[in-house]
């Protein structure tokens, strides 16, 4: 006795469209052979619960069911779950559950055969003082756009594609394969749905022509490395009149000289003069708006000190505010020495006090204690 349809999906009998196919989605994922190879009885499965489904979400097929049982499709009646034209809509499901296994399920494409152009990437480099004031570029970009003959149609003019006598436009076709069809692309027409028995001269079919194109590209004061930006519409024609795809820039900002960026910071290292850093002084910086700001040095400033310069640094994006610049200090020691430069120095050495250089010989002290106190 062939066992309940209702009972084989586990679904009562007054299961609405959307139980009856959330019943054989988690099942057909279950059984199906591919996820159990070698599996007879799964296969076995696999099958009743694709009849059971079969019938029961084609109306007719459900109230002969429910009046007759299997009885309605037997000795020739309405036929088996894979008569006529059910495995069509199995087909469907099948492709609907098993595509999204596999990554994905099936891209349709748009009715005429149009289809979305592909988005385009166009590097671009700048330099930090274009990325600190904002600049307007041109760009030219190699793509292609829809043809000025056909208007993108891919026919001769005076003439229009003509729709697919295989797939009668649906761009797709079925074929029995085992107890399930497969549905797959239209070969006659690729998936398009129409052929084009005239095509237009300029661009042979495809209603795109490849052309290089002059762009304006607007790049913000205070944008950063690896930035994208998006022209919408502005990437490869569609095929056959379909919409245009995306340009996408990337910006790459190149190592400047003397400044390095921390988000909206700046910093800078300028060397000092060994008697610059004792005595104090005074040194001008050029900023990225050209324009010139002097650092006071103290008397004894150190290797490492820090000066802030509030609002030199690079503009917020979209914001009025600006970072700041930090000029970091390296003193250089003096280098090929005269010798009166090297008595002079000698005797500096000499005449010179703990409080003179209080750090490093706070440090040799410290030192000193540590290892004393280890050896105790």
């Amino acid at each position: 006795m062939k066992r309940d349809l209702y009972e084989t999906l586990g679904v009562a009998k007054n299961a609405d469209e959307k139980e009856l196919k959330g019943a054989f989605r988690k099942l057909a994922m279950k059984y199906h052979p591919d996820k159990n190879p070698g599996d007879a009885a799964a296969e076995k499965t696999f099958k009743e619960i694709n009849e059971a489904y079969e019938t029961l979400k084609d109306p007719q097929k459900r109230a002969a069911y429910d009046r007759y049982g299997h009885a309605a499709f037997e000795q020739g009646g309405m036929g088996n779950g894979f008569g006529g034209g059910g495995a069509g809509g199995f087909s469907d499901i099948f492709e609907d559950i098993f595509g999204e296994m596999m990554g994905g399920g099936r891209q349709r494409r748009s009715s005429g055969g149009r289809e979305r152009g592909a988005d385009l990437r166009y590097n671009m480099e700048i330099s930090l003082e274009e990325a600190f004031s904002g600049k307007t570029a041109q760009i030219r970009v190699p793509t292609s756009i829809t043809c000025d003959v056909c208007s993108g149609s891919g026919a001769k003019p005076g003439t229009s594609p003509k729709t697919c006598g295989t797939c009668h436009g649906s761009g797709r076709v079925r074929a029995a394969q085992g107890f399930f069809s497969i549905e797959r692309t239209c070969p006659t027409c690729g998936g398009r749905g129409q052929t084009i028995t005239d095509p237009c001269g300029k661009c042979h079919g495809q209603g795109r022509v490849t052309e290089e194109r002059t762009l304006s590209v607007n790049i913000p004061a205070g944008i950063e490395d690896g930035t994208r930006i998006r022209l919408s519409g502005e990437g490869e024609a569609g095929l056959r009149g379909g919409p245009a795809g995306d340009l996408y820039i990337f910006l790459s900002v190149r190592p400047h000289e003397f400044y390095q960026r921390d988000g909206a910071d700046l910093y800078c290292s300028v060397p000092i003069s060994m008697t610059t850093a004792a005595l104090g002084g005074k040194f001008d910086v050029t900023t990225l708006d050209g324009t010139k700001s002097r650092v006071t040095v103290p008397e004894g400033t150190q290797a490492g000190k820090q000066f802030r310069l509030k609002g030199k640094g690079m503009p917020v994006l979209r914001s009025a505010q600006s970072g700041d610049l930090y000029i970091q200090i390296q003193i250089e020691t003096p280098q090929k020495l005269t010798k009166r430069q090297r008595e002079l120095l000698q005797e500096f050495e000499q005449i010179s006090s703990k409080d003179n250089n209080p750090e490093s010989t706070g440090f040799f002290a410290r030192m000193k204690d540590f290892f004393d106190t280890l050896s105790d």
